[in-house]
């Protein structure tokens, strides 16, 4: 894994001490899920296998850390995702995410910084990212997050997610969620595929991306441990994000297709 070259670039935001901070001491959460497909801002990565997910997190005053990695069971190439080990279990990505939320009474403000360690991609090499988001703690919880990649694949991603939880008997809950996603590549990696060419000469990549609803149920099993149950359906938001020209997708990173994802995850809070 290469070297960190940005730690932490946070985001000086300057608030009053009208904000609020979170409580004074450690808390976190340690997971594994199960799946039957590794879906990325709509791009299939891993298909035709079970992927096993585990996460780790914790928490202090605002700081935020935590890593998450995928394991697929039998690695299998998507369009333009290159597995390292194809026909093979790989534990192939594991990604490092550091950030600070500071609360204004409903409103959360974070900002962060992401390092994707991976084993696959065309050409292969990690990546980092910067990111901030704004969310609102009323109906349905609107999240605005605006992703900026720093090193192989400049581009800017936003991100509009939504979701609502329902009691549905006793602590267990019927859990709701939809999002949507619009791209903007700026690093020619982006440029988009030419008939006239036979190649990605075209112009860079900029399109509403990726779409996906979402329904499953937290159950408690015991003190500060449930399962989750989950179904995704994803799917493309425009017509440039499925599009294909003479057989070749018409972003270098693959077209997005309609796909659905089903798992489940164990989670331990503490």
């Amino acid at each position: 894994m290469k070297g960190l070259k940005v730690l932490a670039m946070f985001l000086v935001l300057g608030f009053s001490t009208a904000g609020t901070y979170a409580e004074d001491k450690v808390t976190g959460s340690a997971s594994v899920g199960v799946f039957n497909r590794y879906i990325f801002r709509g791009y299939e990565i891993g298909s035709h296998s079970i992927v096993i997910q585990p996460a780790l997190s914790v928490s202090y005053k605002g700081f935020s850390g935590s890593l998450w990695s995928n394991i697929d069971s039998d690695e299998h190439a998507t369009q333009s995702f290159v597995p390292d080990k194809a026909g093979h279990k790989s534990f192939n990505e594991t990604d490092l995410t550091l950030s600070y939320t500071y609360v204004i009474d409903k409103l959360s403000l974070t900002a962060g910084y992401i390092y994707y360690a991976m084993k696959y991609n065309n050409p292969p090499g990690d990546t980092e990212e910067l990111f901030v988001s704004a969310s609102y703690d009323t109906f349905l919880k609107p999240t605005l997050s605006v992703y900026r990649d720093i090193t192989s694949y400049p581009g800017t991603y936003f991100n509009l997610s939504l979701s609502h939880s329902i009691t549905v008997y006793k602590d267990i809950t019927l859990d709701l969620g939809a999002s949507a996603g619009y791209f903007v590549g700026s690093d020619d990696y982006w440029k988009t595929y030419e008939s006239s060419t036979g190649d990605y000469t075209g112009k860079k990549y900029s399109a509403f991306h990726d779409g996906m609803v979402k329904a499953g149920f937290t159950i408690p099993i015991a003190k500060n441990l449930s399962v989750q149950p989950v179904a995704q359906y994803w799917f493309p938001l425009s017509s440039k994000a499925k599009k294909t020209v003479d057989g070749n997708s018409y972003n270098h990173n693959g077209k997005l297709d309609d796909t659905f994802v089903t798992g489940i995850n164990l989670t331990f809070s503490f």
